[in-house]
């Protein structure tokens, strides 16, 4: 048995038992199984107090607080018939996670008796402390009441585990003071700003039935797996959720073979009983597949209300992760877990729509004269050349800066990809003109037993971070690791700030004369005049459009999180999020001091990790090694034998340079400027390439010393051995 650890979980993961066998249940016996659905509510609560909550979940009608004992009442049953102790209120504080306190059902009686007990007072509000968690200073520790609040529009689900049944109660979390201290309270408030505009823009269109409108959201996460054996090895996996080091594997993806291909027995056992689970929580799981990547893979969903997606985002996040454990895997969710593979993202498909009018953003055969989608999407064009900034800093984070901008991923630079069809429909527009639209035309394979079928008017453009897919937007520079619900919060507040000044534009014109269709494409003329610049069908990728869109356009390039997280304390993004009633400035505020800490101390984590790692593990590797070769070469000295001492020179070399990085990386850390902004700057110019210098000398150790001696799991075999 080696005693090198490395090389001991080698042989521990090479003798690990077959695959896990996956149970197998009907669709229909899954199906929401754990979930407190509208049907078990039918069933369960009187005919008027259901349908006083249907009302408020359908129809966004306020919540009458005097149904919610009853409701309360046949909740607690249904969990405690599925042998539930404890409740707990959920939540999403401003940490891309999920926070949750569990209570008991229980109420101690004076006889020494207990029965359960839920009280609507109970489900409707909770107090955690509002103190403990991010808040940008708008709480202090001696102000430390905070509420959270049931959700109705989200369904209470159960979470079981082999230690137990969890009743949870989706609910918001904001500060005694009332301030937002979450990300679902920001969310709720676009959604009724999308609504409100919405509906005003299809009045002024003739619509007389308007249903509420919502945007919609499907999510598709991106991630890696690799043996659970490694991680303890690593501690920059353990610790800061990427590699530090590590020398590329001679095999990456290179020959393209992984993407679409067989899933191996392992991983698909996996991911069938994630979609079990998730099934049952009434998560639409639709696709899987092998990723562009070694060890990647990608589940995506069907499209939800974008409340409910980001509620079902984040227990796809936690299901994935603490499935991976049962099966002896580690399920890596950072953006770049490795180094010159492709990274993980999230690409957010996003719609907007209601029950009368359906998907707002379908185009229809004859988009030319389909008055009502052209109107959302100018919308959507315009919302994102105004605040296209405001889109790169919600995806901003430490480590999507390691994947935004390079070649898997979309650039920096916020752009809109229409596709031909669309993207000469607007240009007619701008010209004065609209004649018609292109079409796809029929795919022919020259074979006569394959079928013909209409083509898509337009092409897919992957370099694009904001693209049009047939009936939705894809947001594509989501990161792997994040919340949905800060990039829907910002979506819906530039489309609901874009759907008034059409609204108020198209009212001037109706009012000075103009007919209803002459009157919008007059607005959505002087729209694509201004705002056209953000439109963008080439190579998101090139040198070229890099010049371009900066100096012709006036698009921002904004490559790190230090460059992208200052504009949210822009007036124009303040005057945003007030006039839409989202955010106020004080709650804005927070969310900058919020993310940007956290960016600091990301990375104040990775230098940390990189300065131990380097030199508690990696150069005492390396001098092990120097001995070694120096006592070879004394031996091959004495038996005559002419050798050349070149390796253990290269090697001394970069264990010297290791020494005095590792040291210069050192003092940095050990003296940041003060001050917010420039403690960022300071991050992003001075440790981030003082980490990437320290890496060149590891990975050159790494081709170097004794295979037998390296302490850290190599690339080859995280990616390849599982």
């Amino acid at each position: 048995m080696p005693s090198q650890p490395r090389l001991q979980a080698l042989e521990k993961i090479l003798s690990r038992p077959a695959a896990l066998t996956a149970p197998i249940q009907p669709l229909d016996e899954l199906w929401a199984s754990d979930v407190f659905t509208l049907d078990k509510m039918k069933a369960a609560l009187p005919k008027e107090i259901f349908k006083s909550v249907q009302r408020t979940i359908k129809e966004g009608s306020k919540l009458d607080v005097s149904v919610a004992n009853v409701v309360a009442q046949a909740m607690k049953e249904w969990a405690t018939a599925r042998g539930a102790l404890y409740y707990s209120h959920v939540f999403y504080p401003l940490t891309n996670s999920t926070a949750e306190k569990h209570d008991g059902f229980i109420s101690p009686q004076g006889d020494g008796t207990v029965f359960t007990e839920f009280t609507g007072k109970v489900l409707v509000q909770g107090e955690p402390d509002g103190s403990s968690f991010p808040n940008g200073g708008i709480r202090s520790t001696f102000e430390a009441r905070g509420y959270t609040a049931w959700d109705i529009t989200s369904p209470a689900w159960l979470m079981e585990t082999p230690n137990g049944v969890t009743l949870c109660i989706p609910t918001v979390f904001v500060s005694w003071t009332g301030e937002a201290l979450d990300k679902k309270t920001p969310l709720l408030r676009s959604i009724a700003a999308v609504n409100k505009q919405a509906h005003r823009l299809l009045s002024l269109l003739g619509e007389t039935t308007i249903a509420p409108v919502n945007s919609s959201c499907g999510a598709e996460q991106e991630y890696f797996l690799i043996d659970s054996a490694y991680v303890p090895l690593r501690p920059d996996l353990l610790l800061a959720g990427r590699t530090l080091f590590g020398r590329p594997s001679a095999k990456g993806q290179q020959f393209d073979d992984h993407y679409f291909g067989a899933i191996p027995e392992r991983v698909q056992v996996f991911m069938q009983e994630v979609e079990r689970q998730m099934y049952r929580l009434g998560i639409p799981a639709k696709t899987r597949h092998n990723e562009v990547a070694p060890s990647q893979f990608e589940i995506a969903p069907f499209f939800e209300a974008a409340n409910v997606a980001t509620d079902h985002q984040q227990l796809t996040m936690t299901l994935l992760r603490s499935t991976a454990k049962k099966h002896g895997l580690a399920c890596l969710l950072h953006e770049k877990p490795f180094a010159g593979i492709n990274g993980s993202g999230k690409h957010v498909n996003w719609s907007i729509g209601n029950a009368t009018q359906g998907n707002l953003l379908d185009p229809g055969k004859t988009p030319h004269k389909n008055l009502q989608f052209l109107m959302f999407c100018g919308a959507v064009i315009r919302g994102v050349h105004m605040y296209g900034p405001l889109l790169r800093a919600v995806i901003a984070t430490a480590s999507n800066d390691h994947r935004l901008g390079a070649n898997e991923a979309p650039p920096a630079i916020i752009s809109v990809y229409l596709g031909s069809q669309l993207e000469d429909v607007f240009n007619q527009i701008r010209e004065g003109r609209l004649s018609g639209s292109a079409l796809g035309g029929v795919m022919d394979f020259g074979v006569d037993t394959l079928p013909e079928f209409d083509k898509d008017a337009g092409d897919r453009n992957r370099t694009s971070p904001f693209a049009f897919t047939g009936n939705r937007f894809e947001f594509r520079a989501v990161g792997s690791n994040q919340s949905v619900a800060g990039p829907l919060v910002a979506l819906n507040t530039i489309l609901a700030d874009s759907l008034a000044w059409i609204s108020s534009e198209l009212e001037a014109k109706l009012g000075s004369g103009y007919g209803l269709e002459e009157g919008a494409l007059a607005v959505l003329k002087t729209l694509i005049e201004q705002h056209g610049a953000v439109v963008f069908g080439g190579n998101g990728y090139s040198d070229e459009w890099h010049r371009m869109a900066v100096e012709e356009r006036g698009l921002e390039n904004l490559r790190t999180t230090a460059d992208a997280l200052p504009v949210l304390e822009r007036q124009s993004m303040r005057e945003l999020f007030e006039r839409t009633g989202v955010l106020s400035a004080v709650e804005l505020q927070s969310r900058f001091e919020v993310y940007a800490e956290q960016y600091i101390l990301a990375i104040d984590v990775e230098a940390k990790l990189a300065v131990q790692i380097a030199r508690t593990q990696v150069y005492p590797a390396a001098i092990r090694y120097l001995g070694e070769l120096a006592e070879s070469l004394q031996l091959q000295s004495s038996l005559g034998i002419q050798v050349s001492p070149e390796t253990s020179k290269e090697v001394a070399g970069l264990c010297q340079s290791l020494m005095d990085i590792s040291g210069q990386l050192q003092n940095a850390i050990d003296h940041p400027p003060h001050g917010t902004e420039a403690h960022m700057r300071y991050s992003a110019d001075t440790l981030v390439p003082l980490m990437a210098d320290l890496r060149v000398a590891v990975d050159g150790l790494e081709a170097l010393v004794d295979d037998n001696l390296w302490p850290l799991p190599t690339y080859q075999e995280m990616l390849f051995v599982r």
